[in-house]
């Protein structure tokens, strides 16, 4: 049995000059099994699909990847609707990024227009916290998780994917998330 879902991945940036958060790099980890220290920034909007087993369900993910710059955000719309679960991405080494996470949520609650935007799933990554042995850290992981509860207990993976951490679990959380939501959508 072969299913499509529609995933939507968004990052946590939003002008031209902030530093990637680095989800380009997570994808590319995930799906390719590679990872390159040059920085490419996503125009518009980029998706790339993935086969995986999940119990006894072959499933296509099809991944999004949307621009984080705000010259960007008005193609919105046309990515966020019909997404089975929104992940938010920042990077723990850079407070912008992290202070930015509450306007990507209401963002794209706003443009989804999802039938129940208080149950619609979120998950959240915080990134590269392989860089400097974490000495560079300015966002905690106690903060991420307060501001995960804040949100209804939305999921919380810490990613690395230069060091190949925690990145395979984090999507797979983000496979079940989609069907789960799928599964309710069709109830």
């Amino acid at each position: 049995m072969s299913l499509r879902r529609r995933t939507l991945l968004k990052g946590g940036q939003d002008v031209i000059d902030e530093p990637d958060v680095g989800f380009f790099n997570c994808l590319c980890r995930y799906v390719h099994k590679k990872f390159s220290q040059q920085y490419k920034a996503t125009i518009g909007a980029d998706f790339v699909t993935k086969e995986l087993q999940i119990d006894d369900r072959l499933v296509t993910l099809q991944i999004w990847d949307t621009a984080g710059q705000e010259r960007f955000q008005s193609l919105g719309v046309a990515f966020y609707r019909g997404a089975d679960c929104c992940v938010l991405v920042y990077d723990v080494n850079v407070m912008r990024s992290f202070d930015t996470l509450d306007n990507w949520h209401e963002e794209f609650l706003k443009q989804a227009n999802p039938a129940d935007p208080k149950t619609f799933p979120f998950i959240l990554l915080g990134n590269k916290i392989d860089i400097d042995g974490g000495n560079s850290r300015v966002v905690s992981e106690k903060k991420a998780k307060d501001w995960c509860a804040s949100k209804g207990n939305i999921p919380y993976f810490e990613t690395s994917a230069k060091e190949d951490y925690n990145v395979d679990a984090a999507f797979l959380c983000i496979a079940k998330t989609a069907l789960a939501n799928e599964h309710e959508q069709d109830m």
